[in-house]
């Protein structure tokens, strides 16, 4: 049995949360809300339906990590049933949608178009900005073999990220194509080792976070990271390495033939006759998706304004989604090869960046602020929740004070809250069938407002009057409206 942490009473559990796991509050709540309506709300444009599939998967059935003789290898969380299935949490939203479609083949329309959001899970080595539960929102394309399907992706998520508020020239979607990285592997002499092809293609996806130096190593024997793990490499000769890394600063082996080239080409033409020229799209050879059941086209949405560094040197913010064709993974379920391509948003890290960026989608998102209804009288709970009852019949939030304090403790309670107005009733706004309205956001500005004393008079009304209980209603919609003006003002 573990000891109990020290800092903590006997007796008592240490309220922590396990490595690469975060608590979300009410404003990431709801701004991520409105991140996932408006991504549907583009997504749906472009003509795919929403469809969910569940958390928890057969392991088998996610394909990529299978179990071994004692339990799955890492990458995934995962536990048997009772009757000692393996079942793991889905590490990603394409391989359970890939089970879906397979399932379900006979009554889906041909290409299937869909999109989901949800939580993810990897079983990884957590680190910073790296969390082990983080959300996706995804839109896949099945049944549609052309490079269509591929071009048509690259424009909504071009679209996606300036709906969400990233202006044109701060953002770039780029394209590669996984077939000319397969010939580029042919050249540095991994032709038919599966194995090394698969770690060097883990590598130079690592190419953005360590560079050249760090992918080399990699490339090469091995590199030992910052922790002082070990990771071991691909062992390719100094040529070798020396192909790939020119691949990845856009330099293609001399007499390279590649039907990917022919792909990337005729995407190009694609996007061009959308009006989605390389200021949006474009096509960049450093593009290397990690995920190994990648077959053709390969995006990746990077954002490319400045962020402080931990150093505080302006970095990039990087990539916030990507996505590729795997024409491959469904027919892991049947016996024809069925085509597929999709991308995802890792919306998390997209979040982070909407915040750095003062996009409006996350900064005018908050949580609920409810108006609050005093108790001034416990004898008369049963009044106090009508007129909460009443305002809420009137669309109105409103929240009953539930605890246990006096009426200052109560206005404290409502300035925690953010509540944007009080309805206070003593016994004789009670006794003359009237409330008492207090304006929370005039009145804590009041002091400074004006000098004038008439001014100040006018606006000391504003923040707090009286009316009758029939009349609740309309003066709080009128002070929430007076509020939402100032607001945008």
């Amino acid at each position: 049995m573990t000891a109990l942490p020290e800092t903590a009473p006997a007796g008592l559990i240490k309220p922590v949360l396990p490595r690469g796991l975060a608590d979300r509050v009410a404003s990431e709540i709801a701004a991520t809300r409105r991140m996932i309506d408006i991504i549907g709300r583009v997504y749906e444009l472009y003509g795919f339906c929403a469809v969910e599939t569940p958390l928890i998967e057969y392991t088998e059935a996610l394909g990529k990590f299978l179990p071994d003789t004692d339990r799955p290898n890492a990458g995934v969380f995962s536990f048997k049933d009772d009757d000692q299935q393996w079942l793991s949490l889905r590490y990603d939203l394409t391989a359970p949608l890939a089970r879906h479609f397979a399932a379900q083949a006979t009554s889906l329309p041909k290409p299937y178009r869909s999109w989901r959001a949800g939580y993810v899970f990897r079983n990884e080595k957590p680190g910073a900005g790296r969390f082990r539960q983080f959300m996706q929102c995804d839109a896949d394309t099945i049944g549609a073999g052309g490079v269509a399907a591929d071009a048509e992706i690259c424009m909504m998520a071009a679209d996606t990220l300036e709906a969400l508020g990233v202006p044109r020239g701060h953002y770039i979607v780029k394209v590669n194509n996984r077939k000319v990285l397969d010939d580029v592997l042919d050249a540095a002499g991994l032709g038919g080792d599966a194995p090394r092809r698969l770690i060097a293609l883990r590598a130079i996806d690592k190419f953005d976070r360590l560079g050249a130096a760090g992918v080399q190593q990699l490339l090469g024997a091995g590199r030992r990271d910052e922790s002082g793990d070990f990771t071991k490499g691909v062992g390719l000769d100094a040529p070798g390495q020396k192909i790939l890394l020119d691949f990845l600063d856009g330099k293609l082996p001399d007499g390279l033939v590649s039907a990917g080239l022919d792909e990337l080409a005729a995407i190009r033409e694609l996007l061009e006759a959308g009006g989605y020229g390389a200021d949006r799209v474009r096509i960049d050879m450093s593009v290397v998706r990690g995920l190994e059941y990648y077959t053709g086209p390969v995006f990746e949405a990077e954002l490319t304004f400045e962020i402080p560094g931990e150093n505080g040197k302006p970095v990039r913010f990087g990539a916030v989604g990507g996505g590729g064709r795997y024409d491959g993974l469904v027919g892991r379920f049947q016996a024809e090869t069925v085509p597929a391509t999709g991308f995802s948003i890792g919306v998390s890290r997209l979040y982070a960046a909407l915040k750095a960026l003062g996009s409006p989608v996350v900064a005018s998102a908050g949580p609920a602020r409810p108006v609050l209804v005093l108790v001034m009288d416990r004898d008369h709970l049963a009044h106090y929740q009508g007129l909460v009852a009443a305002l809420r019949r009137a669309q109105v939030a409103a929240e009953l004070y539930l605890g246990s304090g006096g009426m200052n403790a109560q206005l404290k309670y409502a300035d925690r809250r953010g509540a944007p107005c009080a309805v206070i009733q003593g016994s004789n706004e009670r006794a003359n069938g009237q409330v008492v309205i207090k304006d929370l956001v005039l009145g804590a500005t009041l002091g400074g407002a004006t000098k004038d004393r008439a001014d100040y008079l006018e606006l000391k009304q504003m923040a707090q009057f009286a009316v009758a209980e029939s009349e609740m209603v309309g003066a709080v919609r009128t002070v929430l409206s007076r509020q939402a003006v100032g607001a945008k003002s």
